[in-house]
């Protein structure tokens, strides 16, 4: 088999992507609490909340967006992905460093051409699932 042919199939988890969300909306209210706690007066820590809950806020909806662009991910060797989108249509991207892959569970930074990096939650079993093997395999060449 090329190298060329050998890739991944892989479908995020739809549940993993909400454990990620709601995690991000947590911690993003127990920063708000910290920041209104500070002894700092009412207008620094107003401004300082409003800040915070705009950041946590666009970084959720960017994420959101990034996934319900991204139904499906073909990783390539060499950090070559390509991602299904809502559209129906396959568009390139690349592997960027800073993920993790374990046994079952996974954390693939992601980026679509000429857009912003994303991380993508994954689960599998290399025992049960032969593109979560191969996936293993590509990514310790990656990480080489």
């Amino acid at each position: 088999m090329s190298s060329n042919a050998f890739s991944a199939d892989i479908r995020p988890d739809p549940s993993l992507r909400r454990l990620v969300l709601v995690s991000s909306v947590a911690l993003g209210c127990l920063g708000l609490g910290v920041i209104v706690t500070l002894d700092a007066g009412w207008l620094v820590r107003g401004i300082a909340g409003t800040l915070w809950l705009s950041t946590v806020g666009f970084e959720c909806a960017r994420l959101c967006r990034a996934w319900r662009n991204c139904r499906h991910v073909r990783v390539f060797p060499g950090g070559r992905v390509e991602m299904l989108g809502e559209d129906g249509e396959w568009s390139p991207g690349r592997l960027v460093g800073g993920g993790v892959l374990l046994g079952r569970l996974g954390w693939l930074r992601l980026r679509r051409d000429g857009g912003p990096v994303f991380a993508e939650p994954l689960r599998g079993d290399r025992r049960r699932h032969r593109d979560w093997r191969r996936l293993h395999v590509i990514w310790r060449h990656f990480g080489a």
